[in-house]
């Protein structure tokens, strides 16, 4: 009996990013034209969502970063990809990209990845370590940004497949006014208190902290930062500490993971993107978007693609707390008629999740003939 191929994912964790929520969209794709989707990774909360689009998940130690784990991972992936029948292995980061490209090199496989970031390179061999990311048979970049820093870095083309919203879950329509309720009351918001919604896991380069010195300058206003902390429990206690010195302690909320993003955008007056270092590309922004919410974003990076400003959304100085605070004072004070005609121009103009996999499938075809 004949198989059609099998299309292999690989990424460190299934926990939650725009990474994994990107693997779980393009194994669906994979499924819906007649391919077979596999996904190895260590796991993670995203697991049973995966399984429910009919694809099948491998749990292989793919986060180690050790030269004998990445050996290890290499030939069980090998052992896989010929027991399976796997036409492509396509890496999404670095670690099991390396162990994808050796097992690729053994079995025959295709291999393409997708760059989903610019990368650090402070440690000797960052580069060398980077560059498995730019050695597939097809590179793909999330934003124009990424394919930029692609080719300066590594002097590589590569093929720009913006990340999409999926109309399915992101759409005001489809949001039952019980789920806005209910964060609301979780995250005990004051009726009539302007909302302002970052949600990023908490780190640093996010511009946390921005947002907390900004909304010492608007009275009144309550920020979540919705996020997981992801282990960072000093940065956690570092941002109560800052809002407790602006004074904005009571204003502030950190609810960690949340589930239901269509419905925390519906809380929000205005979602702001806040990060101090370039974006690949800013995943939360079209969501937001999609949402028809007011967004703020940081002027750098992939946002930029993304953001029409003064049309679709405003874009800010990063790391500039007043000039973001002055942007959050002009959003909440737009009437009625310009923040529905904002909010239905960002909506018109995100990328769609559609796109993205008729892309990414057309490239699984060019390889698999």
């Amino acid at each position: 009996m004949l198989f059609p191929p099998a299309i292999l994912q690989l990424l460190p964790a299934l926990d939650a990013g725009g990474v994994e929520r990107g693997t779980l969209e393009i194994a669906e794709a994979i499924q819906a034209a007649g391919y077979r989707a596999l996904v190895a990774s260590a796991g993670g909360r995203l697991v049973p969502a995966l399984e429910a689009l009919g694809a099948r998940h491998i749990t292989l130690p793919l986060a180690t970063k050790s030269p004998l784990g990445i050996w290890r991972n290499a030939a069980r992936l090998a052992r896989l990809a010929r027991a399976e029948g796997v036409g492509i292995i396509h890496a999404r980061s670095r670690a099991p990209a390396w162990s994808g490209l050796l097992a690729a090199r053994r079995t025959g496989a295709h291999f393409v990845t997708t760059y989903h970031g610019t990368y650090g390179e402070g440690f000797p061999g960052k580069r060398l370590y980077n560059s498995v990311m730019a050695r597939g048979e097809r590179v793909i970049a999330i934003s124009q940004h990424i394919a930029d820093h692609i080719a300066a870095t590594h002097g590589v083309a590569s093929r720009v497949i913006l990340r999409g919203v999926d109309p399915r879950r992101f759409d005001p329509a489809l949001v039952a006014p019980e789920r806005v309720m209910a964060l609301r009351a979780a995250w005990d918001l004051p009726e009539g208190a302007p909302i302002l919604l970052l949600p990023a896991r908490l780190t640093r380069w996010k511009g946390q902290g921005v947002l907390i010195e900004a909304l010492a300058e608007l009275p009144g206003a309550i920020a979540v930062l919705a996020g997981d902390a992801q282990g960072r429990e000093a940065y956690v206690r570092e941002l109560r500490a800052l809002a407790t010195s602006r004074g904005v302690a009571e204003r502030i909320r950190l609810p960690g993971h949340v589930a239901d993003m269509p419905a925390a955008l519906l809380t929000a007056d205005v979602v702001v993107h806040a990060s101090i270092e370039p974006e690949a590309f800013g995943r939360t922004v079209i969501e937001a978007q999609a949402m028809r919410r007011l967004v703020i974003a940081a002027d750098l990076g992939g946002p930029r693609e993304t953001v029409v400003d003064g049309v679709t959304g405003w874009l800010t100085p990063p790391g500039d707390a007043p000039a973001l605070a002055a942007r959050i004072r002009a959003a909440l004070a737009l009437p009625p008629e310009p923040r529905a005609a904002m909010g239905e121009a960002a909506r018109r103009g995100v990328p769609t999740m559609e796109a993205m996999q008729a892309a990414t499938i057309a490239i699984y075809r060019e390889l698999l003939g």
